[in-house]
């Protein structure tokens, strides 16, 4: 599908200026426009100061950035100098931030302004080249971004690279341990595009684009940054915590057509009473966790744009299975993107029929090679072609439907049980706005036990919770123990960590 020599920067950019878009709007940022022209521009100068900085192709670039102008830069500079994208969360602790430093082995990194005296204590020697986005002068082996780039050339031509380079490590969750880099060649992200965001999405050159998850996370780096740009669209970045309140500014003040989301958001998005007009909104997407049948029910209610619930992971880069236009099953998943394959196994290895329920093995062109310095994890996850998942499903008439984890499956009374059942059920009371199901036990024995998160001002005892499950759930999937609590422990994907509610 892609020539031997490829180069993504080239891919999602260069090809939109020869194609002649040079002049259409790239970004929406910080309340300035950006064109596809002035984006190129600004990325060969980033790839210019990277090789100036010592930054040789192969080696790793640490992107410690809030979404802006900036990170868009260095992304494609890093691509442009042939050299590796590694991205994660500028708020990250100093532990986080020491374990980066040292995992990726970077040889530059990118950091907003306000970690550069941490990263001094913290930066193995080989981290040489330092580059600081934001306000503050410049540090002993410290460059401003701005400064580097306005002294760099904007001619220089892309690394020859091969389709088959490594262009990008992202990361895992790390809900449990410290998380693990996917690495991925330059096609893998390519393939993806054409098959999840052109083909399936149908995403076009005159969509807008807004994401509540951040750059630095592969599903908002897909969904806000290379899915526009493959298209020739609009993508509106903003730096700070996204809020109802911003969403809905940037919607309305930009016509977002496409609006990634996750569904802590579209909850709180449904119970902020806050009013937007979202004229153009035409299609929202929902990844990361669990999306309750409840809350899409309510979304179609409000809005006319549907949700495209799906999964993906960072060791497929993006979306495999999907909800899509005018295909919208409600409780499922959806079905398999074109250009995939997907298996349920049991723990033999063997397909299960249709509605068992068994573990997602998934295959297709933008698979990882492996994990970054674990060999041990590789081989039990990477298979030949196929991608063994830690996700339970079930497939009926060719959509699947998600059970939850393999790993936090509860096994009572001989049964097993899926935790995420049991949430949707709690989810339908009207006292509740969100839980988690855990593992406890009672004697010895595995019993479901549930954190509710009641809504503000309602009240609802554990008897009246488990009268409700009575009427919704077998006796024995009903929680043994309820814990009343505040805002569940998420991860900055959003995730719910699960392991914090551990008893």
């Amino acid at each position: 599908m892609f020539p031997e020599r490829f180069n993504l920067a080239d891919y999602y950019l260069d090809a939109r200026v020869r194609e002649g878009r040079g002049e259409r709007i790239a970004l929406q940022t910080g309340g300035r426009a950006h064109s596809y022209e002035e984006v190129q521009s600004q990325a060969n100068r980033a790839s210019d100061a990277l090789r100036r900085a010592g930054v040789r192709a192969g080696e790793r670039v640490l992107i410690l950035l809030f979404d802006g102008a900036p990170f868009v830069e260095a992304w494609f500079g890093t691509l442009k100098a042939g050299a590796v994208f590694c991205m994660a969360n500028p708020l990250g602790t100093d532990e986080d931030i020491r374990y980066l430093l040292n995992y990726t082995g970077c040889r530059a990194v990118i950091a907003d302004a306000s970690l550069q005296s941490r990263i001094d204590g913290l930066a193995p020697p080989q981290c040489s080249a330092r580059f600081f986005v934001g306000e503050g002068g410049e540090t002993k082996g410290w460059r401003r971004w701005n400064s580097a780039l306005s002294e760099a050339s904007d001619a220089l031509a892309n690394e020859d690279t091969h389709r088959d380079d490594v262009a990008g490590w992202l990361f895992t969750s790390g809900t449990t341990g410290k998380p693990k880099a996917a690495v991925h060649f330059h096609r893998h992200f390519a393939y993806n595009t054409e098959h999840y965001a052109k083909a399936t999405l149908g995403l076009r050159e005159d969509d807008v684009f807004v994401s509540v998850s951040r750059l630095f996370f592969g599903y908002g780096t897909g969904t806000n940054l290379m899915f526009p740009f493959a298209v020739g669209g609009t993508a509106v970045l903003f730096p700070d915590k996204p809020t109802v309140s911003r969403l809905y500014e940037h919607i309305d003040a930009h016509g977002v057509s496409v609006l990634t989301n996750v569904p802590s958001m579209i909850r709180q998005m449904l119970d902020s009473g806050l009013s937007v007009k979202a004229e153009r909104l035409r299609l929202c997407l929902s990844a990361g966790e669990a999306l309750p049948p409840a809350l899409m029910e309510r979304w179609d209610q409000r809005f006319s744009a549907p949700i495209l619930d799906g999964i993906g992971s960072a060791e497929m880069f993006h979306i495999y299975i999907t909800n899509r236009p005018g295909d919208v099953k409600p409780g499922s998943l959806g079905r398999i993107v074109s250009g995939y394959d997907a298996r349920i196994v049991d723990d033999e290895g063997q397909d299960v029929p249709d509605g068992e329920r068994g573990r997602l093995w998934v295959r297709g062109e933008s698979t990882a090679l492996c994990y970054w310095q674990d060999q041990d994890k590789s081989h039990a996850t990477f298979r030949g072609e196929w991608c063994v998942t830690a996700d339970v499903f079930r497939r009926e008439e060719g959509y699947y439907y998600y059970e939850g984890r393999a790993d936090d499956m509860l096994k009572v009374r001989g049964q097993f049980v899926s935790p995420l059942e049991i949430e949707n059920c709690l989810e339908q009371h009207d006292a509740v706005v969100e839980c988690a199901v855990v593992r406890d036990d009672e004697d010895g024995l595995v019993i479901p036990h549930a954190f509710v998160v009641l809504k503000e001002g309602g009240s609802a005892s554990e008897e009246a919770l488990v009268e409700h499950c009575k009427a919704h759930l077998t006796r024995y999937k009903f929680p043994r123990r309820f814990t009343f609590c505040g805002p569940l422990p998420r991860n900055d994907r959003g995730k719910i960590k699960r392991r914090e509610l551990l008893p």
